[in-house]
């Protein structure tokens, strides 16, 4: 994990910002989903992806019934 070199203060609510610089390098746009993360003692924000209910797999992942799942299981499902 590589220090961006920006620090910023958190707000009486929580809030940090993203430096805009940050935001396009990593195609973060207004209005996008960002998962945090919790590794030991550090916070990791990534665009959330979402992964399959079964397998946690983010390849190949499409919503059915309000959840996600992943072809491979899907195929499996189909199987039963």
């Amino acid at each position: 994990m590589k220090p961006a070199g920006v620090v910023r203060k958190v707000d009486q609510l929580g809030r940090i910002v993203l430096p805009k610089s940050l935001r396009k390098r990593y195609q973060m746009n207004e209005g996008d989903p960002v998962e945090i993360l919790v590794q030991g003692d550090h916070i990791i924000l990534e665009r959330y992806r979402p992964r399959c209910v079964f397998c946690s797999s983010m390849e190949g992942v499409g919503e059915f019934k309000e959840r996600y799942v992943c072809e491979s299981c899907l195929k499996d499902m189909q199987g039963l």
